[in-house]
């Protein structure tokens, strides 16, 4: 010590010396990595503003655009807050198997040195805030089973409440340390989730079939027709949603390498393959494909690969994108007409069924050769031999499936119980844009 005060320069340059000496003091923070990691936070909020506040504000009628479009924007506000308060301590803080603890309420311990458990060369922060638009879009996707009618008071407390008890829960068993399901960190029952397939789309998916069989249907559905009042608008949407979904999947590396690079090519082909398979099925059956069937099967797609976007080969990608296209598209005008429920915008034809055969589709075609999740040399999905993946694969979806189901119902009825759920009847005749929010979204004039 006494040498270190007299020779303080010296002794600095001495330390640099010593292999491993920085290791302990100095991040290992990579530049790159850390501006892709940005850059695909800002792509995935723009998935939920502007990509699907389009996306559904065009689907419903005229009277009603607004007030979709602002279910998506107080997504992005409310959930922010609760984030930073306490539902990212509640999925990626030390707990048990099924939810964090409160380590990292108020953000205390998420600073800009990295965690090494979730992105080794970016600050703790940037992963933070890049799951928060992860937890941003997820309760948003509901809002389209029970568009046109519910209130706004009501789908305020609903969604945050659901972020806390049904997607917390979820992206920690998934993604978060100790988690029952997560696959990199040695979970009990090890679910191969890239990017959100179970977390996000199964979650949102099947809640959003509880809060339309919960509400009932729309007055006039099915009789009177309610067809979308600009499919424009929702062209842009689900092409931004397209762009956005990249930071969305290929981010999930947490790094600027190979792997962002497999989810994306994989996450474009998957998109293109599902949007044809939607359209060519809907040509056979109506005689034309649709623009609106195009744009609904890219979003098929876009959901689909998602769980298996950094597992997968291209070719496999392709065939996981054909399967959902058809799947989506016979869950949307078979399924749902047969059934006869309202899920307005077919959040659940959609995601619930695009999330759940992907999930699955993920065990079986997971390969090795492009994430050794289990190590070097062992087998990852069904087709290399550990069949046991796509067993693990049903687990998670399962437990996708009861949590959402019970949470969501459970939910359903404190918020109907407290401020209750539906508009009046007059309320929405009249349109939630002029009896939610006093305004319209179109001025014609006088």
């Amino acid at each position: 010590m006494r040498f270190r005060r007299l020779f303080p320069p010296l002794f600095v340059f001495l330390l640099a010396c010593v292999p491993g000496a920085h290791a302990q003091t100095t991040p290992a923070i990579s530049a790159g990595d850390n501006a892709w990691m940005l850059t695909s936070s800002a792509l995935v909020l723009m998935m939920t503003g502007p990509g699907l506040a389009l996306f559904y504000g065009g689907l419903v009628r005229r009277k009603n655009v607004l007030a979709t479009m602002m279910q998506s924007f107080a997504m992005m506000c409310i959930i922010s807050v609760l984030w930073a308060l306490v539902t990212y301590s509640l999925a990626f803080g030390p707990g048990n198997h099924f939810i964090g603890g409160f380590h990292y309420t108020f953000l205390h311990n998420v600073g800009l040195t990295p965690d090494p458990d979730y992105g080794a060369t970016v600050p703790a922060q940037t992963y933070m805030i890049y799951q928060l638009m992860f937890a941003i879009i997820t309760p948003a996707l509901i809002c389209g089973a029970f568009a046109e009618r519910m209130k706004f008071s009501a789908m305020c407390l609903f969604l945050t409440l659901w972020a806390v008890v049904v997607y917390s829960p979820m992206a920690h068993m998934v993604w978060g340390k100790g988690g029952l399901l997560n696959a990199s960190l040695n979970g009990r029952f090890p679910c191969l989730d890239f990017a959100g397939g179970t977390v996000v789309h199964v979650t949102s998916g099947v809640s959003a079939l509880v809060c339309a069989l919960y509400l009932g249907k729309r007055v006039g559905y099915p009789k009177e027709p309610s067809p979308p009042h600009s499919v424009v608008l929702s062209f842009i949407g689900a092409c931004m949603l397209w762009v956005g979904w990249f930071g969305f999947n290929a981010g999930s590396a947490v790094a600027a390498n190979g792997l962002a690079t497999s989810a994306f090519v994989n996450t474009h082909f998957a998109t293109a393959a599902a949007a044809m398979a939607w359209a060519l099925a809907e040509w056979i059956k109506n005689g034309k494909p649709s623009a609106l069937g195009a744009i609904s099967g890219a979003v098929a797609g876009l959901v689909a690969i998602t769980p298996a976007s950094g597992f997968v080969q291209p070719m496999s990608a392709l065939l996981i994108g054909a399967i959902a296209g058809v799947f989506c598209f016979l869950m949307v005008t078979i399924v749902k007409s047969r059934f006869g429920y309202d899920d307005s915008l077919d959040a659940f034809g959609v995601h619930g069924a695009g999330g759940t055969i992907g999930a699955l589709l993920t065990g079986v075609f997971a390969s090795s050769a492009i994430n050794p999740i289990y190590g070097n040399g062992k087998p990852t999905g069904g087709l290399e031999g550990n069949w046991g993946q796509l067993g693990n694969q049903f687990i998670g979806v399962a437990i996708a499936w009861g949590l959402s189901l019970v949470g969501t119902l459970i939910l359903l009825k404190i918020v109907d119980m407290v401020v209750g759920l539906r508009v009046s009847r007059e309320e929405e005749i009249e349109g939630l844009d002029i009896t939610q929010h006093g305004e319209e979204g179109y001025d014609y004039g006088s």
